[in-house]
């Protein structure tokens, strides 16, 4: 297996034919992943915004109060209003924002990007990024990731993550399998679309380089059974029921 960043791509326009840009710059071959930064996609797909058109309520207002005594500097409430927007659930107000997207995805700030956005104060997410990983898979006929970046509890830096996915399965799943004793494999469930999105960080890189786009070549997901449940159910979520419980808590 190879990785390596697709070089040559244009800064991304709302409306512009993604796929056609992608195609231009790349020979796609059978048996590629093709990983595509959240970051183009949501350009593309317009998802520009400024934060003059965000009202901030009542919840806003307090979040932004409350993160600014924390921090020590003041915040501004419209752009907790606009997390408020794009998310179905808050998780944790303070000392950060952890939200919910509409699609199921936890993170701060609700991925809401402002860095790299040349046309408008903020960057929201896809709206759907399976969706998005779908048309560009029905375009290119290879298989999508579409990635981002995200912290990691319990440890220091960023990782490259799965937002959506088409084309294989987002997880491969080990359960009945053996293991070299024989032992039954009971719990075992590989996120493969998270560590294909990770890979393709390790090109693509952070900051200015300007390559959103990764090629995964000779990717072999095996003869295993796959699923796409990578996102965990709350009831399941024991980690996510604890935040519930803090933020009660602390209310």
């Amino acid at each position: 297996m190879e990785v390596f960043a697709v070089d040559g791509l244009p800064e991304v326009r709302p409306g512009e034919d993604l796929a056609a840009l992608i195609e231009a710059n790349v020979d796609l071959q059978d048996g590629d992943v093709l990983c595509v930064a959240s970051t183009i996609v949501s350009k593309a797909e317009d998802r520009g915004a400024d934060l003059a058109t965000f009202e901030p309520g009542e919840q806003a207002r307090v979040i932004a109060e409350r993160i600014g005594e924390i921090a020590d500097e003041s915040k501004d409430p419209r752009f907790a209003q606009a997390v408020i927007e794009e998310s179905q659930e808050i998780l944790l107000a303070a000392p950060f924002i952890l939200a919910v997207t509409r699609f199921g995805h936890i993170t701060v700030n609700a991925g809401i990007d402002r860095s790299n956005v040349p046309d408008s104060d903020l960057l929201l997410l896809p709206e759907n990024p399976t969706e998005s990983a779908r048309r560009l898979h029905d375009a290119l006929g290879v298989p999508v990731v579409v990635t981002d970046t995200s912290g990691r509890p319990f440890r220091q830096g960023q990782r490259g993550v799965a937002l959506g996915w088409s084309g294989l399965p987002a997880c491969r799943d080990w359960r009945g399998e053996h293991d070299r004793d024989g032992r039954e494999l009971t719990a075992t469930v590989e996120a493969v679309a998270d560590e294909l999105a990770a890979t393709a960080n390790l090109v693509t890189g952070e900051g200015s380089s300007g390559r959103p786009v990764a090629v995964v070549r000779d990717f072999d997901f095996g003869e295993h059974d796959g699923h796409d449940a990578l996102f965990r159910d709350p009831e399941s979520d024991l980690v996510r029921q604890a935040l519930a419980d803090y933020e009660y808590s602390n209310d």
